[in-house]
């Protein structure tokens, strides 16, 4: 054990949200996952943890949404649980974490999974980086989908598998994203589920016509296979990318499995603040609070 870690130290860490700027939905797995193709990127909306590190075993949960559990069904408690058993430095430690949520739950922006993956990352630095990028990216992919991405620094990649295979890409430059979340969950499996039968139905194959590469990665070709799914369930989802390009946004989508939209404005220098400010009141007096500048 690295003998300069002391007990009750503490750690604040910023878990990010993600968008979707392609999702591509290739084939079912037999373990039930899909295989993806997806372009993925950190925005500016965080939820933050403290996390106390205990000199004896055991983590422990709490949270500021009265919907998140806080026992081993919690993302980031399976997270810190994961890393500790599995952890040399860390051994015969354990940690009690306080996380704020401030990313909606089950919107489509990666909150729990960003939660587990910056908390495997705060504790692996913490512990003196145990682990390599490829270690940290196989714990995390026993976590779930998504969670590798953000164990690693890249703001930006081109996801395949089930987002565990990453190959970190530039990210848009120079843009402000405004994400509009209509103040209800979604559940992911039920969207995949409603995306299989619809092409079940189309008789056609679960896969995208051209596979991405770095080179046709732009935001002009945004797109998200389980969009038309779920706008058919949640038309609000519609009525919400059409405010968005009223509102200036040259580039509007649903991001993950809903029902969170994105709307991608003009580079920050062509846009003032006041503008933006703007644009957020008008869209909260609309849709409610859950409207966020997160870029």
């Amino acid at each position: 054990m690295n003998s300069n870690i002391q007990d009750n130290l503490e750690l604040h860490l910023q878990a990010p949200a993600k968008i979707n700027l392609i999702l591509r939905v290739i084939s079912r797995r037999s373990d039930g996952y899909h295989e993806l193709e997806t372009w993925m990127q950190k925005v500016g909306l965080y939820d933050t943890m403290d996390v106390s590190i205990n000199g004896s075993p055991g983590v422990v949960v709490t949270c500021s949404h009265p919907e998140i559990p806080d026992d081993e069904t919690n993302l980031a408690w399976r997270a810190a649980d994961l890393f500790f058993k599995t952890s040399r430095n860390a051994r015969g430690r354990g940690a009690t974490i306080h996380l704020e949520k401030h990313i909606p739950v089950a919107a489509g922006l990666g909150g729990g999974s960003s939660d587990a993956g910056t908390l495997l990352r705060g504790l692996n630095t913490f512990f003196g980086n145990e682990f390599d990028d490829t270690a940290m990216i196989a714990l995390a992919a026993s976590l779930g989908a998504d969670v590798p991405f953000f164990v690693i620094e890249a703001q930006s990649v081109l996801a395949t598998g089930v987002g565990e295979k990453m190959l970190p890409v530039p990210a848009p430059e120079d843009c402000t994203y405004i994400l509009v979340n209509p103040g209800f969950s979604v559940s992911t499996a039920t969207i995949f589920e409603k995306y299989a039968l619809t092409r079940a139905v189309k008789n056609s194959t679960l896969t995208g016509s051209q596979k991405l590469s770095q080179e046709n990665l732009h935001v002009s070709a945004l797109e998200n296979d389980l969009e038309a799914v779920a706008v058919t369930l949640y038309p609000v989802i519609a009525d919400i990318k059409e405010e968005l390009k009223r509102a200036g946004a040259y580039h509007v989508l649903m991001s993950g499995s809903g029902p969170t939209v994105f709307g991608i404005f003009p580079e920050k220098s062509k846009l003032p603040e006041k503008t933006i400010g703007d644009i957020v009141h008008r869209l909260r007096q609309k849709f409610g609070d859950k409207v966020y500048r997160a870029g």
